[in-house]
């Protein structure tokens, strides 16, 4: 299953969005607060529980330049997944998404397409507001 967030502008260099996202710290301001609990990071990985008590893990999985941060699903998390977060300069600003391919059957698939497409719209939104 393949997922786009929207595109949004974010009022700092592709470089500086990525740092930022590359910090699996950071990842926590990026996540809906009333949906997730537990989270917790190191310096390559993140853990949370968002609605449900499903567990989810990022793990920092390479860089593309300053256009693509690459992050993949951990041991804890219910099926394999990779995130790729990309960013583009546009003259002094640039340009986000995340773009979600995960290994889900058919069924997972009705329930978890629409939660994961407006988790991913959030994340996005909130990192343009971060550097607002």
């Amino acid at each position: 299953m393949n997922l786009e967030s929207e595109k949004v502008e974010i009022n700092a260099s592709s470089k500086s969005a990525l740092d930022f996202i590359a910090i699996p710290s950071n990842i926590e301001l990026l996540l809906p607060i009333d949906k997730i609990s537990d989270f917790k990071s190191n310096e390559n990985s993140c853990s949370f529980k968002v609605q449900g008590g499903i567990t989810i893990s990022l793990v920092l999985n390479g860089r593309e330049g300053d256009e693509k941060l690459f992050l993949k699903s951990g041991e804890k998390s219910p099926f394999p997944f990779e995130l790729t977060i990309h960013a583009k300069n546009i003259e002094d600003k640039s340009i986000g998404y995340i773009e979600f391919n995960g290994e889900v059957n058919a069924f997972l698939k009705m329930m978890v397409e629409k939660p994961l497409g407006a988790l991913f719209n959030y994340m996005s939104k909130k990192l343009s507001a971060h550097f607002s």
